[in-house]
């Protein structure tokens, strides 16, 4: 199995600047109930948590944790064996604050000491949950009579929708009477894009297709990507995720262009840009999405190669760097690195056969790199000669099966038990660097040329190959009527 060059490596360089302001934080939290008791701070990032310090509770259930450098800007979380009791903030510059409450309301009964900021935030959990309380308690009522008493249901109905009103009211008030301050500005990220009706097309019909447009146009209206306190906050990384999943063309060439798009407007905070270079490149590097890992040499290319990544160490750089050189010359769509390899024969006559790749006569080339002592190929070859006829007389298909083995009995007595019929080779003088050209790291491998050898597929089972050419064909159709 492949151990990925990024997501733990990377991680550590990311993290490796954090923490590094000058001003120390000393925080302490008192909570009746709680004695001989350690809890954990920690806080939210991308779409994990981390701990970043401990407390135990001395008799009077006080916490204190102190440490000689500033907590980064953003959400933080107490947790006691491993459950959330409460969020709070550090966000102001001066983080000397204390927080008392106790277990009966941990919000509900919290006092705050030192922070305007965290006072402002409970002000405002305090209000939201009274109307939790109470919206619940009208859906469990409308539940019980939503069949049998239509009309009431109808009266609850109309008090939730009001119900919804009056919170966004409030919350835009609430923006209004402390502006400045991050918990507005978290407020307003957790708040949807309002679309406008949709303006009517020449023929006098509505634009279908406008909703879509405005909303995504206007995603990012409410969040700011390049503030760094809700870079540490629940609400940034699904809002990243639910752009690039849900509101992009999943294909690589819109990826690339919509990741750039939000990497342009979280530049202007090195913490934002980090963790979204950060993002685009593990993340892409790693999918199992065929055709994906164009957007990684994409990000390694623009931000890594140019130097703009600039908490990665050097070693660290040219290691990501390569990596993507790599990958860059068999993407979906490159024409296949050229492979010379010799038959079956060789080694036992000098009659053997010379094959290259990019001369392979076929409408279609399957290469795979195969071993007869592998497991899975066991299992794959099988179903690859029973396919063999079919594919090529259906498709066209030729099969150059490269033999990645340094013995050559053993490939030979397998090619011929197994009646291997298709082009069979091997690297036999070692001259083709095959693992690193077609980046093969464990067998089998299969990749599928279109008739001028350019990559249309790679890394596909034997069960998957015919499902592939029913759609690759259907889109060929497709195309050549648009």
């Amino acid at each position: 199995m492949k151990k990925h060059l990024l997501p733990a490596l990377l991680f550590l360089c990311l993290c490796g600047s954090s923490m590094l302001a000058s001003n120390p934080y000393d925080l302490k939290i008192k909570i009746k109930g709680l004695k001989d008791s350690t809890c954990f701070l920690v806080y939210y990032y991308g779409d994990k948590q981390y701990s970043f310090d401990t407390s135990k509770a001395d008799k009077n259930g006080t916490f204190e944790f102190k440490g000689k450098k500033k907590a980064d800007p953003g959400m933080y979380m107490l947790v006691l064996n491993k459950r959330k009791l409460f969020d709070f903030l550090m966000v102001e510059p001066d983080q000397h604050f204390t927080l008392e409450t106790d277990t009966a309301d941990y919000s509900g009964h919290m006092k705050v000491s030192g922070s305007n900021e965290n006072k402002i935030f409970f002000e405002y959990l305090n209000w939201l949950s009274a109307k939790q309380k109470e919206a619940e308690h009208l859906h469990n009522r409308y539940k019980i009579i939503k069949e049998s008493k239509p009309d009431s249901a109808k009266i609850i109905e109309a008090n939730l929708k009001g119900m919804d009103a009056s919170v966004k009211e409030y919350m835009n008030e609430f923006m209004k009477k402390y502006p400045n301050t991050f918990t507005s500005k978290f407020l307003k990220g957790t708040l949807e894009v309002e679309v406008p009706d949709a303006p009517l097309l020449p023929n006098g019909k509505k634009d279908s297709t406008f909703a879509f447009k405005y909303y995504k146009a206007h995603f990012f209206d409410n969040l700011d990507l390049a503030d760094e306190r809700l870079l540490r906050s629940p609400i940034y990384f699904p809002k990243v995720k639910q752009y690039l999943d849900n509101m992009t063309l999943q294909i690589p060439d819109s990826i690339i262009k919509e990741g750039d798009y939000m990497i342009n407007k979280a530049k202007a905070n090195k913490e934002t840009f980090k963790f979204l270079i950060w993002y685009m490149t593990g993340n892409y590097e790693t999918s199992k999405v065929m055709g994906f890992d164009a957007v990684f040499v994409h990000e390694a290319k623009k931000y890594y190669a140019t130097k703009q990544a600039y908490w990665v160490e050097e070693k660290q750089n040219k290691k990501i760097v390569d990596r993507a050189n790599q990958l860059d010359s068999i993407l979906i769509g490159k024409t296949a690195p050229n492979l010379i390899m010799q038959d079956s024969l060789v080694g036992l006559t000098p009659d053997f056969n010379t094959y290259s790749l990019l001369d392979i006569k076929a409408k279609y080339v399957l290469v795979l790199f195969w071993d007869p002592d592998c497991g899975h190929c066991q299992k794959e070859i099988p179903k690859l000669v029973d396919l063999y006829e079919k594919l090529k007389t259906k498709y066209g298909i030729e099969i150059y099966a490269i033999g990645c083995v340094s013995e050559l009995p053993p490939w030979r007595k397998y090619i011929r038990e197994h009646k291997l019929r298709w082009i069979n080779v091997v690297d036999a003088f070692n001259k083709n660097n095959y693992k690193r050209k077609y980046d093969i790291y464990s067998t089998p491998v299969i990749y599928i040329l279109d008739g001028n050898k350019k990559i249309i597929a790679k890394r596909l089972e034997a069960d998957q190959i015919e499902g592939f050419f029913e759609q690759y064909i259907k889109m060929q159709e497709m195309q050549k009527k648009k």
